[in-house]
C-alpha cells in the first residue's frame, strides 16, 4: 500500500508542478506575446540570430519542446529554412536551463511553502481583478503553484531510500553513468518534460538518493528524451520538416555522447566554474543543485558553440540521411497541418504560422484574378470551360482554407491569451473570410466570361480595353494588400489604401454609365448587362480589399 501512496504522492507533487509551469508560462506569454511574435521575425535573419531567437522564446514559453514542435511546423509551412530552424534549436537548448535555475536558486534554498502560499493567495486576487497588468496575476500565481508542487517533490522523496536504488550500488564505473542517463529519458518521456525530470533529478540530488555523477547522466538522458515531441510532431510532414526533428535529435544525442566520453573531466570544469563548489576525492562539495544547473547551462551553450560553426555541414548531414524523394506534393485538398504540444501551446507564437498561411490563401485569389483578366477577351468556349473549372476548384481550396484556419483560430481564442492577441485574432478572422469572398467572387466574374463566351455575347475590344485599366487599379491594390498582410497599416498607409478605395469608385461610376450610354446608343443590352455585372464584381474585390486594409490598420502587431 505503501507504494500506491507513494506513487500517488509523487503523481501528485508533479502534476501540481507541470500545472504551475502552465500557468506561468501562460502568464509570460499573456504579458510578452505581441513581443514574443515580434522576435520570431528574428529567426529569419542570420544564424546567429536564429539562436537568439530559440533562447527567448524558450525562456518565456519555459520548454525547449514546444519551440522545437513549433519550429518543426514553421519549417513544414516554408516559413523558416533548414539552416534557421537548426539555429533556433540550438538556442531553445540554452533557453530551457531557465527552469531548473528556477528550481536551484529558489526552489531549495529555503521553505519554499512559506512563499507558495502567499504567491497563489496573491496571484489568484490580481488574476481577478480589472487592471492593466492583469496578466502579472496568473505569473505569480504559476510560481506559487509551481514551487507548493516542488514542496510537495521534496516531502514525497524521504520516503524513498538509498535501499530502493541498491542495484546501482553493485555496478560501477560507466554502467552507473550509463543506466543514469537512460533512467534520465525515461523519466522525461514518461512526464513528458524535461524541465519537470530535472526538476525530480534536484530534488533526488538534494535529499542524496543520487551523487552529483548520476545526477548529471540522468540531466544529459533528459535532454534525449525533451527530443520526443519533434519526433512525433515530424510524422506526416514535408521532407523538410522531418530533417528538422531528426536535427534536433542529433543534436541533443551527439552532444550527450561527447558528455559523457569526457564526463568526468567535464564535471570537473563545471566544478570549476560553479562558485563555492569543488570536487575532491570523489566527493561533491557545496550546493549540489546550483551545480547541477551550471552543468545543464555549460553544457548546453557549449554543445551550440561546438555545433554552431558547422550548421551547413550538419544540414547537409541530415539531407543525406533523409533524401528527398522528389515527388510532387498534390493538393487535392487543403488540410492544415499543424501539431501544439500538449504542455505548452505557445498560442501567440501560432500566430505567425497561421499569418503564412493567410498570405499563401491571398496568393491564390491573386492568382485567380490574374487568370479572369487574362480571360477578357477569349472567344473559344473550351478555354473558358477550362478557366472556369480551374476557378471552381481554387474556390474550393480556398473555402477549405477558410473553415480550417478560422477553426484554428477560434481554438486559439479560447487558450489564455491577452486583449490584444484575441483582437487580432478577431481581425485575422474577418480577413480570411474577406479572402474567400474574393475567391467566390472571382469564379463568379469567370462564369460571367464563359456565359458570355457561351451566348455568343463576347465583350468587344474597346470593352475590353475600357476594363482592363480597371482591373489594373483593383491589381494594385491586390499588391497592396498582399504586401502588407498580416502587418499593423500606419497612417499614411491607410490613407494611401482609402485613396485606391476612391479610384476603383471613381472608374466604376465611370464605366457603369459607358454601359448604360451603349445599351441607349442601341447596344446589345444583354452584351451590356454582362459588362455592367463584371463592372460591379470587380469593384466588390477593391470593396474587400479596403475592409482588409481597415482590419490591418487596427492589429496589434507590427
Amino acid at each position: 500500500m505503501s507504494v500506491v501512496v507513494f506513487i500517488a504522492q509523487i503523481g501528485g507533487s508533479l502534476g501540481l508542478f507541470l500545472y504551475g509551469m502552465k500557468v506561468l508560462g501562460d502568464g509570460i506569454q499573456q504579458s510578452a506575446g505581441d513581443r514574443l511574435q515580434r522576435t520570431l521575425g528574428f529567426m529569419t535573419g542570420s544564424r546567429l540570430s536564429a539562436v537568439f531567437t530559440g533562447l527567448a522564446v524558450t525562456a518565456v514559453i519555459q520548454s525547449s519542446s514546444a519551440t522545437t514542435v513549433m519550429v518543426v511546423s514553421f519549417v513544414n509551412a516554408g516559413i523558416l529554412t533548414l539552416q534557421q530552424a537548426i539555429g533556433v534549436i540550438m538556442g531553445a537548448n540554452i533557453g530551457t536551463t531557465v527552469t531548473i535555475w528556477i528550481v536551484s536558486l529558489v526552489g531549495f534554498s529555503f521553505k519554499i511553502s512559506k512563499l507558495a502560499l502567499p504567491a497563489i493567495g496573491l496571484g489568484f486576487l490580481l488574476r481577478h481583478i480589472k487592471w492593466r497588468h492583469q496578466e502579472s496575476g496568473n505569473i505569480i500565481l504559476g510560481f506559487g503553484l509551481l514551487f507548493m508542487g516542488l514542496d510537495f517533490l521534496t516531502k514525497s522523496m524521504p520516503n524513498i531510500t538509498a535501499d530502493n536504488l541498491a542495484f546501482m550500488q553493485n555496478l560501477h564505473g560507466n554502467w552507473v553513468i550509463c543506466i543514469s542517463a537512460v533512467l534520465g529519458i525515461v523519466i522525461t518521456v514518461v512526464v513528458h518534460s524535461s524541465s519537470a525530470s530535472t526538476a525530480i533529478v534536484l530534488t533526488m540530488s538534494f535529499y542524496g538518493i543520487v551523487d552529483y555523477r548520476e545526477s548529471a547522466a540522468m540531466i544529459l538522458g533528459a535532454n534525449i528524451g525533451t527530443t520526443i515531441d519533434a519526433v512525433l510532431a515530424a510524422i506526416g510532414t514535408k521532407t523538410t520538416a522531418r530533417r528538422t526533428a531528426l536535427v534536433h535529435v542529433l543534436f541533443n544525442v551527439i552532444g550527450v555522447t561527447w558528455a559523457l566520453v569526457l564526463f568526468d573531466p567535464f564535471l570537473r570544469l563545471v566544478a570549476f566554474l560553479t562558485p563555492d563548489v569543488s570536487i575532491k576525492d570523489g566527493v561533491l562539495l557545496g550546493d549540489i543543485t546550483n551545480y547541477l544547473a551550471m552543468f545543464h547551462t555549460i553544457f548546453n551553450t557549449l554543445n551550440t558553440v561546438l555545433f554552431f560553426p558547422f550548421v551547413k555541414p550538419f544540414a547537409h548531414l541530415v539531407s543525406f540521411l533523409i533524401k528527398d524523394t522528389g515527388a510532387k506534393e498534390e493538393k487535392s485538398g487543403y488540410h492544415f497541418d499543424i501539431k501544439v504540444p500538449g504542455i505548452r501551446e505557445a498560442p501567440e507564437l501560432y500566430i505567425v504560422r497561421l499569418k503564412k498561411e493567410i498570405s499563401d490563401m491571398a496568393v491564390i485569389v491573386f492568382a485567380m484574378y490574374g487568370e479572369v483578366s487574362n480571360s477578357l477577351a477569349l472567344k473559344d468556349l473550351e478555354a473558358a470551360n477550362e478557366m472556369t473549372q480551374r476557378l471552381s476548384q481554387q474556390t474550393d481550396y480556398v473555402s477549405a482554407m477558410r473553415e480550417e484556419l478560422s477553426n484554428f483560430l477560434m481554438y486559439l481564442s479560447r487558450r489564455h491569451i491577452n486583449k490584444r492577441t484575441l483582437s487580432d485574432i478577431l481581425l485575422l478572422l474577418r480577413i480570411i473570410s474577406d479572402l474567400k469572398d474574393m475567391a467566390a467572387d472571382c469564379y463568379s466574374m469567370g462564369i460571367i466570361i464563359q456565359t458570355s463566351v457561351r451566348k455568343n455575347r463576347t465583350f468587344e475590344k474597346a470593352e475590353v480595353n475600357a476594363l482592363l485599366p480597371y482591373m489594373g487599379q483593383v491589381h494594385d491594390f491586390l499588391s497592396f494588400v498582399y504586401e502588407h498582410l498580416g502587418n499593423k497599416l500606419g497612417e499614411e498607409q491607410s490613407h494611401y489604401a482609402a485613396k485606391l478605395e476612391d479610384g476603383i469608385d471613381v472608374s466604376r461610376n465611370a464605366l457603369r454609365k459607358l454601359g448604360r450610354k451603349r445599351i441607349e446608343e442601341g447596344g446589345n443590352v444583354k452584351t451590356e448587362l454582362l459588362f455592367i455585372d463584371m463592372v460591379r464584381r470587380i469593384e466588390k474585390l477593391g470593396d474587400y480589399c479596403y475592409s482588409i486594409s481597415k482590419s490591418l490598420s487596427r492589429m496589434n502587431t507590427h
